[in-house]
């Protein structure tokens, strides 16, 4: 069962449950950002998927996943990225903002910080 929920915070200031994987979808000058918390893993990726895909499958799609809140992460969520990177190709991207080390260390090891781009920052990722 998954503990994980996405909250839509386009007309609220509301987060999901502390429990599992809180995901909080909200738009930062045009661009989608997805502030997610907890660990990422066989149980909670769906989740993941979900909230950084496209809500519009149109052409130039740009969605900044905050990853900031992310001690730990599977292979299955690296699957999720690398499905995400593919669903904005190839007229928009998705971008990684806050990575914690150890998750960044992953990404780097299977080869993903090439493909999808790591920032500091929300910030930095909208105005790169």
């Amino acid at each position: 069962m998954d503990e994980a929920r996405v909250t839509d915070t386009a007309d609220t200031n509301e987060q999901a449950e502390p429990e599992g994987l809180s995901v909080i979808r909200s738009t930062v000058d045009g661009v989608a950002v997805v502030t997610v918390t907890g660990e990422v893993d066989h149980h909670t990726s769906g989740v993941l998927r979900d909230a950084i895909a496209p809500a519009h499958p149109t052409p130039g799609a740009r969605t900044v996943a905050d990853l900031s809140g992310v001690p730990f992460m599977d292979s299955s969520g690296i699957n999720v990225l690398i499905a995400g990177h593919q669903a904005h190709a190839p007229a928009g991207w998705l971008r990684l903002a806050g990575v914690q080390r150890s998750v960044l260390r992953t990404l780097e090891i299977v080869g993903l910080t090439p493909l999808i781009a790591c920032y500091p920052s929300v910030r930095d990722a909208i105005e790169d």
